[in-house]
């Protein structure tokens, strides 16, 4: 054997022996080359060596990507490795929803449901829905969680959903971030930015040309499982005439009446269920417009001049004390009804009612008589 032929042999020895690629692919190939290049090496040794170092350098190559749409089960590093990488800020807008992804981003429901619980979708499509589910990208923290991205699409709902996995790729959390309405001035998106903090954004063009913003930022709370809400910055919805939802109740107890000055401040107080109760609906504006407080329910009196709404489970207690020509408010622990710098308490002037009138029915035209001849 010559020297070109000990040369391939010796490379084919270190290659079967070797634990590893500890030389490159481009030295074997350069001397896979060499060798059959020399006259002197016997035809049968040059197909050996080339069955051996050709299944060497495939092994080379990087690892192929796995499919997820079909129904084999794949571990969830697999899937996990499936989405790509997304550089941050990453953003997605809601005309993207439109847009129709490759059928190789695809994810079986049968392959999706081993790692991600049923309820997170049931969350827009409703239990037992099955949409289409296409991989939209991932970002991780380093030693830390993962977020995947996915999109998903029935024949009447999209929507963009952001999955949390923690180091070890367990499950911990998952929220639609992004859902399309109906109305035609408004633009919605989701940023994640280089904190892994998500903002969802709602721009809406109003009728004078101007632009209103809403935003609301989570953040990941891995020991709570789920998605925090840390900021919300609500789209202004500045309401210009309050619509009074018990105005059609009955109205005949003695208490029972509007209450309060303006269109934007009501005690509206109705007959109740039974003798010993009322019905009643607060709205509020102070600070010019910039507190505003709300409630509706049920008040059962303590005497004939006092009621109290008081339910199991809700901390709020609302007094309503009454005098002939006002009702007073005394609240406790009604936070969550309110703004932080208002409260429920306050006394509201009684409202003089008209009755409505109803409109009288015309009365028929007499027939004329016929006057015979």
């Amino acid at each position: 054997m010559r020297s070109d032929s000990k040369t391939t042999f010796w490379i084919l020895t270190f290659v079967i022996i070797s634990p590893g690629p500890l030389l490159t692919c481009r030295f074997y190939r350069k001397r896979l080359h060499s060798g059959f290049q020399s006259p002197t090496m016997p035809v049968l040794k040059k197909y050996i060596v080339l069955l051996f170092l050709l299944a060497f350098i495939a092994g080379c190559k990087s690892k192929k990507k796995p499919s997820l749409s079909g129904e084999d089960p794949v571990d969830i590093a697999d899937f996990i490795a499936f989405f790509e990488p997304v550089k941050l800020p990453y953003q997605f807008a809601d005309t993207s929803l439109q847009k129709k992804e490759k059928d190789s981003l695809l994810i079986s429901n049968k392959v999706f449901s081993l790692f991600v619980p049923d309820s997170i979708l049931g969350k827009v499509y409703g239990k037992g829905a099955k949409p289409k589910i296409y991989s939209l990208g991932k970002a991780e923290v380093p030693d830390a969680e993962s977020y995947l991205f996915i999109k998903t699409v029935s024949n009447d709902k999209r929507a963009v959903f952001i999955l949390s996995f923690d180091k070890k790729n367990k499950f911990i959390a998952g929220m639609p971030v992004l859902r399309p309405d109906q109305n035609a001035s408004t633009a919605q998106s989701v940023t994640m930015d280089k904190r892994f903090t998500i903002t969802k954004t709602v721009q809406r063009k109003n009728k004078d040309g101007n632009l209103s913003e809403g935003k609301d930022v989570y953040v990941l709370n891995a020991d709570a499982k789920s998605f925090m809400l840390i900021m919300t910055d609500a789209l202004d919805e500045k309401v210009t005439e309050l619509i009074n939802p018990i105005d059609t109740l009955p109205r005949k107890h003695k208490l029972s009446a509007d209450y309060g000055t303006g269109k934007m401040n009501l005690v509206s107080i109705r007959d109740g269920r039974k003798a010993d109760r009322l019905t009643f609906f607060v709205h509020f504006e102070k600070d010019n417009g910039e507190c505003t407080g709300e409630l509706k329910g049920e008040a059962m009196f303590k005497s004939g001049t006092t009621a109290e709404y008081r339910e199991g489970g809700d901390p709020c207690v609302l007094t309503f004390i009454f005098s002939s020509t006002a009702v007073t408010l005394k609240e406790q622990n009604c936070g969550s009804r309110r703004g932080l710098k208002c409260s429920f308490d306050g006394s509201f002037g009684r409202r003089k009612w008209v009755k409505p009138v109803a409109p009288k029915a015309d009365k028929p035209t007499p027939a004329k008589k016929t006057v015979k001849k």
